[in-house]
């Protein structure tokens, strides 16, 4: 008896691992100290200290990382490493407020997209600019104004809150502002891995670097009346909170009129394409906001024991951002390999196209996390899909499987389980 409960006492978290958010902070690749599941299978069959570690450690990072500290069985072989929380960027510090971000910089596998995570107080101005990629924006606390211009002139000026989102294609110019009471926070994601907030073009930075006679002669005013220009680039500043929307979209809109493009999306007001008793999914590309051409995503809800199902994405590669809760994400990669990541409240994950994966809630609150894609479109498959839709004899011939656990299983698509 006493036996028993010393094995019941290893679980399957009690393997020598690495810290994930160690390894992302260093940035050293473990490959070469993964080991194969059947090994650690073996390793606790004997009940040795294979499993401890009586030097130094991290206790905090080991702690949050439980699944790479002791990795499952089922983890085998070599992955890269797939998580970069946002607490390990450097933040860049203004009067107004502040951003950091994650490239391909600081997760290397993440070559498609790229994230910033960014501040700004009351009247705080992320200053008029536009990039070189797209740009698609989720609101994560507070409220801020928007503005830019279509490709005809035509001007485009509201105002958006937590939950809503926002869209500029590549070479739209554009600037966010925050409101009272407490301005705003928010994610940008960039359709390339190597797009950096340092690299945007900014109109003072601009203005800096083109000589006073020509921009004199191009606004046709006097070299003395541009003496006060910025003498280099602004990013972020601090300025008075904006009047009422409506006179800013007055006066905007000019002889040109309003743009009838919207670009921003009101994600509430659309219902979540699938909602059952352990979460919600809403589905966010171009088939709903018409505007967002590069980039497709999901807006996930994970409730406690609850598990985003077992999928895959064809069509393109997945950055993730996390800003509820806590999870876990394996995944499966070519060659019989796997691993699996610990996930919280500000980290970005990465999986690869076609790569089967899933993410599981371990916390006792909801997991919320967006999905983000290179894509116009959204698009993935699901295990219980493809099993439930081929000849049952050839997927019994495969998994030996009875003909109950296939009838019991999903036939529809669930996307969280259990339904």
């Amino acid at each position: 008896m006493e036996e028993q409960t010393e094995k019941d006492k290893l679980t399957r978290r009690n393997f020598l691992g690495v810290s994930s958010a160690a390894l992302a902070a260093v940035g050293i690749l473990t490959a070469g100290k993964a080991t194969h599941g059947q090994d650690q299978s073996k390793s606790q069959a004997k009940g040795d200290r294979s499993a401890s570690d009586p030097g130094p450690t991290n206790p905090g990072l080991d702690a949050a990382n439980t699944d790479s500290t002791n990795p499952p069985f089922t983890d085998a072989g070599g992955v890269q490493t797939f998580k970069y929380p946002f607490s390990f960027s450097h933040k860049r510090l203004h009067e107004g407020g502040w951003s950091r971000e994650v490239t391909v910089r600081e997760l290397p596998v993440s070559k498609t997209m790229a994230g910033v995570d960014m501040r700004l107080t009351a009247g705080g101005v992320r200053e008029l600019h536009w990039h070189t990629a797209s740009e698609w924006a989720f609101m994560l606390y507070g409220t801020a104004r928007i503005t830019c211009v279509d490709a005809d002139g035509r001007s485009f000026v509201t105002d958006v809150k937590e939950g809503d989102l926002w869209f500029f294609p590549t070479g739209i110019p554009h600037s966010i502002q925050g409101l009272a009471p407490d301005g705003c926070e928010f994610l940008l994601v960039f359709d390339d891995g190597n797009f950096s907030e340092y690299e945007t073009v900014l109109l003072s930075d601009w203005m800096a670097h083109t000589p006073k006679d020509v921009v004199a002669r191009n606004f046709g005013v006097s070299e003395a009346a541009l003496a006060n220009m910025p003498k280099k680039e602004l990013f972020i500043f601090q300025a008075e909170v904006p009047g009422p929307l409506e006179e800013d979209r007055r006066i905007a809109a000019g002889k040109l009129g309003v743009s009838p493009i919207d670009f921003s999306f009101r994600t509430m007001q659309h219902p979540p394409v699938k909602t059952n008793k352990s979460g919600e999914v809403r589905i966010v590309d171009s088939s709903t906001f018409k505007i967002a051409t590069a980039i497709s995503a999901a807006i996930v809800t994970v409730k406690p024991g609850g598990v985003r199902e077992l999928h895959w994405h064809p069509n393109a590669d997945e950055w993730q951002y996390f800003f509820g809760g806590k999870g876990r994400m394996t995944v499966f990669a070519t060659g019989g390999r796997a691993r699996t990541m610990d996930f919280e409240t500000g980290d970005v994950g990465y999986v690869q196209k076609t790569l089967p994966h899933y993410i599981e809630n371990t916390g006792t609150t909801d997991l919320k996390f967006l999905e983000m894609f290179k894509s116009s479109f959204y698009q993935d498959l699901a295990l219980s899909e493809w099993l439930s839709h081929t000849p049952p004899e050839l997927v019994t011939a495969h998994l030996q499987l009875d003909k109950a656990t296939l009838n019991a299983m999903p036939k529809d698509k669930p996307l969280i389980m259990p339904e």
